[in-house]
C-alpha cells in the first residue's frame, strides 16, 4: 500500500524539535516559524508538556464521554480563567473542522434557522459544513454543496446587513484574522456590527479561533479586540501543541440537551493533559504578552522594508506580501537559509511561530529575510 498523494511536500525529514527548532534526519537546523499551520503553540518537545503528558499515558489514555472524567471539568475551568470567559461551556472534540461543524449545527439548533453567512477566501475546514462555509470550490465535493451558505464581501458592513434582511439568518462565522485567506484582520467596527445584527435577528455569532485564537493575536480570541464577545468560539490548532484537540466554548444562553452534540475520542484523559499544559505554560510564562511583543516587533521591522507591498496582522500571526518577482522568497527561506514559513496565496509568507518566539530568532529570520529580498544568496 502506498500513501494517497494529496499533499505537495518538500523533501525534508524532519526527526527532533526542540522550542522554535527543529532537525532533520542529517542533523540540519531549521527555524520553524509556521509551527506545522500555527499548531505549535508553546515549542516543540516543552519539558511540562512532554511530562503532563507521559505521566497521563501511565495511569490511563483514554476512556469514552459515557464516565466521569475530571479532566476535563478542570481544562475548563483553566480555558475559563485564561480567556476570560468563564461562564461560558465547553465542548470537546478533536480538529477544527469538527469545533466548526458542532458550531453551526449547534446554532441551527438554537434558534431553529439554516441560513449562514460566512465570507470571501474563508477557511472554516473540509468535513461537509465547515467547507461548505469555506470559500475555495476546488475543495467542496458535490455532496457538501448546499444553498444555506451565503458567501459575503470581507468587512462589508452593507452586504452584511443586507443579508440578514434578506434571510433568516441562522449564524456567522468569521474568522477573526484570515488565516488561509491571507491574514486579512477584520475590522473592530465589522465585528462589532456582527454582534449587533446577530442580537437584533437571533442569529448567533460564531467567532472561528482555529488559527487566531489561543493567544496568537496577543489576546486569548482575535475577536476579542472588538470588546464584544461571540456566541460560540471554535478552538484546535494551538489548543493541543500537536496532540488533536479541538473545541467549542459556548455561550450561557445556548442550553445543553442530551445527545445533542457527540464525540468518541473528543475530551479523553490524555487530550485533557495537553490541552491543561499548554493553558499552564501560556499562564505561567505570559506567552500571550510575548506574541504580543515579540510580533509587535517583527511588524515594525518587517515595515522597513521596501520591497515588502503590506504588512498584516497581528501578534504572532503575520502576514507578508510579495511583489510577483519575489514569489520564490518563501522556498528561498526554507532551502537556503533553512526556516519554515507558510504561504498564502498568491505571494503571501505566513508567520505563525511557537508563542515563545525569542526575539534572537525573530532577528535571525530578519536577517534572513533581508538576504533573500536582496538576493544575496549564501
Amino acid at each position: 500500500m502506498k500513501l494517497f498523494d494529496v499533499y505537495p511536500i518538500n523533501n525534508i525529514n524532519i526527526t527532533r524539535g526542540v522550542g522554535s527548532l527543529v532537525y532533520d534526519n542529517h542533523g540540519t537546523e531549521y527555524l520553524d516559524l509556521y509551527g506545522g499551520h500555527a499548531v505549535i503553540s508553546i515549542g516543540h518537545t516543552n519539558p511540562h508538556y512532554v511530562k503532563r503528558l507521559e505521566n497521563q499515558l501511565h495511569q490511563i489514555g483514554f476512556y469514552s464521554n459515557s464516565i466521569e472524567i475530571p479532566l476535563q471539568k478542570e481544562l475548563a475551568e483553566k480555558l475559563g480563567h485564561v480567556s476570560g470567559k468563564e461562564d461560558y461551556q465547553l465542548f470537546l472534540c478533536n480538529s477544527g473542522a469538527e469545533a466548526n461543524e458542532n458550531a453551526l449545527k449547534l446554532a441551527s439548533f438554537y434558534n431553529g434557522k439554516k441560513k449562514v453567512i460566512a465570507f470571501r477566501k474563508s477557511f472554516h475546514g473540509r468535513t461537509s459544513l465547515a467547507v461548505a462555509v469555506t470559500d475555495n470550490p476546488k475543495i467542496v465535493a458535490p455532496v457538501n454543496e448546499t444553498d444555506n451558505v451565503i458567501f459575503l464581501p470581507w468587512c462589508n458592513e452593507q452586504a452584511l446587513e443586507q443579508a440578514f434582511a434578506e434571510n433568516e439568518v441562522s449564524s456567522v462565522i468569521i474568522e477573526g484574522i484570515q488565516g488561509v485567506g491571507g491574514i486579512q484582520v477584520a475590522s473592530v467596527s465589522f465585528l462589532q456590527k456582527i454582534r449587533s445584527l446577530c442580537d437584533q435577528y437571533n442569529a448567533v455569532f460564531i467567532a472561528d479561533s482555529i488559527q487566531c485564537g489561543y493567544g496568537r493575536s496577543g489576546k486569548f480570541f482575535s475577536h476579542d479586540f472588538a470588546g464584544v464577545n461571540a456566541d460560540i468560539y471554535s478552538m484546535a490548532k494551538g489548543m493541543g501543541n500537536g496532540f488533536p484537540v479541538g473545541g467549542i466554548i459556548i455561550s450561557p444562553k445556548i442550553q445543553p440537551a442530551y445527545g445533542m452534540l457527540g464525540t468518541t475520542f473528543g475530551g479523553n484523559h490524555l487530550a485533557c493533559a495537553a490541552g491543561l499544559a499548554v493553558l499552564e505554560v501560556m499562564e505561567q510564562d505570559n506567552l500571550m504578552q510575548n506574541a504580543s511583543e515579540t510580533g509587535g516587533y517583527l511588524i515594525e521591522e518587517l515595515k522597513k522594508f521596501e520591497q515588502v507591498k503590506e504588512v498584516r496582522g497581528r501578534g504572532l500571526m503575520i502576514g507578508i506580501e510579495l511583489p510577483e518577482e519575489l514569489a520564490n522568497a518563501r522556498k528561498d527561506l526554507l532551502f537556503k537559509h533553512h526556516i519554515f514559513t507558510g504561504e498564502a496565496k498568491p505571494n503571501v509568507i505566513r508567520l505563525l511561530p511557537a508563542l515563545n518566539l525569542t526575539k534572537a530568532h525573530a532577528d535571525r529570520f530578519l536577517e534572513a529575510f533581508a538576504t533573500v529580498l536582496n538576493h544575496q544568496f549564501i
